[in-house]
């Protein structure tokens, strides 16, 4: 085996490799799904409280919003413009407070609070709101709260949607640069006639297999990576998620090598990745639903990449935490592995036969 071979073939196809369709949706593919799901379906399942407020005389209130991480506060200089954006939903609620507001409710005087709700608010954002003008407006009069609230958790505090999705756009970052580029990029060349004429020369099946491998781990660690990043997930244990990353690199990659040898066409191998997608795709639904079975994702392979990438870079643990799931992964591709090398042998000697 000759390294040398081996980086030829590489360099030839990362060369090349922006010429194809395949390669750039695998490229583009994680960057759309951040934005899709993130800023559409995240603002979506976690909405913060809007509120916009008119303030004439510096009140305290304004400043006690400000200082408030969920509640998205927006200041306007024209009460009619508040009203604007109540009235199109741009905002949940708008307030607006007088000139000397709050030396009119330290002296008693009830002045008018002008409060106004969006038609199409949530509810629970309307409340959140009301409750929170009340308190500070009770705070500025110097008076207690008429009750006191203790708020008791059960179980563990759920994770925002925007979390729970960072499995399904790390999945298709893997799959599609590790999975499909490689395994398209070898039907491609068997198609062309090209690696037939590649195996003629000195070059070996097996070093054409790690080339094209080699070139799947590397785009998929690179997009794996830069979609964790986009969500802000890759954490302060960084050299932790990079060894997480790369053992998931390495075994959606060989899943690629394995489909492109045996595939003997395009439409073969396109429908080798749509037959499996659901049973691929699988793993990352019990993300989105923690509550159903856990059990029953450790059945898919992907899972015991899926897994590390969660616990290590969303969940901040360690290596010592995944180090099971790793070796299980090493485990299924160094099986596949073995299988793709056998399935070439039969491959060459086909084509060798022709």
């Amino acid at each position: 085996m000759s390294l040398s071979r081996i980086w030829k073939v590489l360099r030839k196809d990362l060369a090349l490799g922006p010429r194809s369709s395949i390669f750039l949706w695998a490229i583009v593919l994680p960057f759309a799904l951040t934005l899709i799901l993130q800023v559409a379906f995240g603002s979506l399942f976690d909405p913060k409280p809007r509120l916009g407020i008119v303030d004439d005389g510096d009140s305290s209130i304004t400043a006690a919003i400000e200082d408030m991480d969920g509640i998205e506060l927006t200041l306007f200089d024209d009460a009619g413009e508040l009203k604007t954006q109540v009235e199109a939903n741009d905002l949940d609620a708008g307030l607006i407070l007088p000139q000397g507001f709050d030396d009119e409710v330290r002296d008693g005087e009830q002045p008018t609070l002008q409060f106004f709700i969006g038609g199409e608010s949530y509810a629970s954002n309307r409340i959140i709101l009301t409750v929170t003008a009340i308190d500070l407006v009770r705070e500025i009069e110097g008076s207690d709260a008429p009750v006191t609230v203790d708020v008791v958790s059960f179980g563990e505090a759920g994770l925002p949607m925007s979390k729970r999705l960072i499995p399904v756009i790390v999945f298709y970052a893997l799959v599609m640069a590790g999975l499909f580029v490689p395994g398209s990029n070898l039907v491609e060349e068997k198609e062309q006639g090209t690696l037939m004429s590649l195996l003629v020369t000195p070059v070996k099946s097996s070093e054409v297999l790690i080339a094209k491998w080699l070139l799947g781990v590397i785009l998929s660690v690179v997009l794996a990576s830069a979609s964790l990043a986009l969500n802000g997930a890759f954490g302060a244990n960084w050299a932790q998620v990079l060894v997480v990353i790369l053992v998931a690199g390495a075994l959606s990659s060989v899943l690629g090598i394995l489909a492109g040898v045996y595939a003997k066409d395009s439409s073969i191998m396109f429908a080798i990745v749509k037959g499996s997608g659901i049973f691929l795709f699988a793993p990352t639904l019990f993300y989105i639903f923690p509550e159903w079975p856990q059990w029953i994702a450790k059945l898919f392979p992907l899972y015991w990449i899926i897994e590390p990438i969660w616990q290590v870079s969303v969940m901040g643990e360690g290596l010592s935490t995944v180090w099971v799931e790793l070796l299980v992964a090493l485990g299924i591709t160094a099986v596949l592995g073995a299988a793709a090398w056998w399935l070439a042998k039969r491959m060459q000697a086909q084509m060798a036969g022709q």
